[in-house]
């Protein structure tokens, strides 16, 4: 159960922004009904996630990878359930979803994959990056993808901090 009350989103103040939220992701997920307690933090989150989400040019696999990564490693179930679904329909294999626990020694991830989950993982795990695994990342991507694919792992670890702080679980009853 979440540490805090969800937001009340039949308020008046709120039905512009939970309007938007059902047009821009289909409904109110747990996370938005928390956000949705300050609107101009729940707003500004939607625009930076969905920027990232939907109008960024990183591949949807890579994309919804590192997400998952991201959720693995910082232990969020939440964020591994909504985005699991996301990520299979992108591309990625359930056997690759499975083996994102222990990645390295797996023969499942392409060269390219392998240098975004070292990154990921130096990102989410020490912050400072080695120049080694950003020059790995750097023979994929130019600069518009450094900067994308960093935003994604920045954003999804701001994600997961979020719902774990708060204890938001799919499960709790809006």
């Amino acid at each position: 159960m979440a540490r805090i009350s969800y937001a009340d989103k039949n308020r008046p103040d709120r039905q512009a922004l939970v309007e938007r939220i059902t047009r821009e992701r289909g409904g109110v997920l747990h996370l938005y009904a928390m956000l949705l307690h300050s609107a101009p933090i729940g707003e500004g989150w939607l625009n930076y996630l969905t920027a990232i989400r939907q109008k960024s040019g990183l591949a949807g696999d890579v994309r919804e990878m590192v997400i998952m990564r991201i959720a693995h490693l910082n232990g969020a179930p939440y964020e591994a359930q909504q985005h699991a679904p996301i990520a299979m329909k992108e591309g990625m294999t359930q056997a690759q979803l499975d083996a994102l626990d222990d990645w390295a020694p797996s023969s499942l991830f392409s060269p390219l994959q392998r240098a975004v989950l070292a990154y990921t993982d130096a990102m989410t795990r020490d912050i400072h990056v080695s120049d080694q695994v950003f020059a790995d990342v750097k023979a994929y991507f130019d600069e518009t993808g450094i900067v994308e694919l960093t935003a994604t792992i920045a954003a999804y670890n701001m994600v997961s901090r979020f719902l774990e702080a708060l204890q938001i679980h799919a499960t709790d009853p809006l």
